[in-house]
């Protein structure tokens, strides 16, 4: 483990496999607009990244520095809209 890991405050996410679709959703929601599925190539090349699966995972996190989340996740975080305009 580097110094500076071993230094750092945990911090990572406690949610697990949010879709892009229920991010958007999220935000579509707080934003007050329609959002639907789309196909990946109406993104371009970043329609590639977006229909990857990229799921995260704080498990080592939990586990290596016993942190357990405190906050809300991001989709709750989301729709409670607690975050700068």
């Amino acid at each position: 483990m580097s110094p500076r890991a071993s230094q750092a405050e945990p911090g990572a996410v406690a949610d697990e496999g949010d879709s892009m679709l229920a991010i958007a959703t999220a935000v579509g929601e707080a934003l007050d607009v329609p959002v639907e599925p789309v196909p990946a190539e109406s993104f371009g090349f970043l329609g590639t990244i977006f229909g990857l699966d990229q799921p995260s995972s704080s498990a080592l996190t939990r586990e290596r520095f016993g942190w357990e989340p405190t906050h809300p996740s991001l989709l709750e975080d989301l729709a409670a809209g607690d975050y700068p305009a």
